[in-house]
């Protein structure tokens, strides 16, 4: 597996362009792969998030999580490059064969929190059952919709020194773009905290293959980094 970043310079409407639209660049990225190239294997899948980098209003940052290395020029042909600033592809094996129970981390998610509710005419939704996508809306429910996954995908959220979850819900939004005519709508949140490691295994899978809906369309990627002061 690999971990890629790549600026894209929205500074130039071409970036600004690419950043707007969820289907382009899910288009591009995957056309930055050899025909052959593996989509998936047991590591992981093709995974990807843009992201604000701190100290930085000139770009942004598109990170890639794949089984093979990305052309990273056909990206940046589509996206642009902020003067100064190069790809940067790193092994991500290691990382993820490290991962134990105890282990501390300071974590980044971009996710598309929803419910399955049932519609019927003249009866009330029903949360559980097969039936229609609805997106969490408020803060309150897509922190719930995370700490309630949690423990089945391998993690707890940390608590700080007052009890509360170590825990920030931010870039709230209700994104809209085009796709094959229509016009598709996703809820997403940016969930950033600290967590500890429950269960190796499927911490390690759900950093390879990532976390719920529309992971074609830039949410689902979980990325960490050591807490300061230590990791356990």
């Amino acid at each position: 597996m690999y971990l890629t970043r790549i600026p894209v310079d929205i500074c130039r409407r071409k970036g600004l362009e690419f950043a707007g639209s969820p289907y382009r660049i899910h288009a591009v990225v995957e056309s930055s792969f050899a025909a052959g190239a593996p989509r998936t294997c047991d590591g992981g899948r093709i995974l990807w998030r843009l992201d604000d980098p701190i100290g930085r209003a000139d770009c942004l940052w598109l990170y890639i999580l794949s089984p093979s290395e990305p052309d990273c020029e056909v990206i940046v042909d589509q996206s642009g490059l902020p003067v100064g600033s190069e790809p940067e592809t790193k092994a991500y094996g290691d990382v993820l064969a490290s991962i134990s129970e105890g282990q501390c981390w300071q974590f980044r998610l971009k996710a598309n929190p929803v419910r399955k509710v049932l519609v019927d005419k003249g009866r009330v939704p029903r949360e559980g059952v097969r039936g229609t996508v609805q997106g969490h809306v408020t803060e309150a429910q897509q922190r719930t919709w995370l700490l309630d996954r949690a423990a089945a995908h391998g993690f707890e959220v940390m608590r700080s020194t007052s009890g509360a979850e170590a825990l920030a819900v931010s870039h709230r939004r209700r994104e809209r773009f085009k796709r094959d005519g229509g016009t598709v709508t996703l809820v997403t949140a940016q969930y950033d905290g600290v967590l500890k490691v429950t269960d190796a295994r499927s911490f390690r899978k759900t950093l390879g293959f990532g976390m719920g809906r529309a992971k074609g369309f830039g949410c689902g990627l979980m990325t960490i980094a050591p807490v300061a002061g230590g990791g356990r």
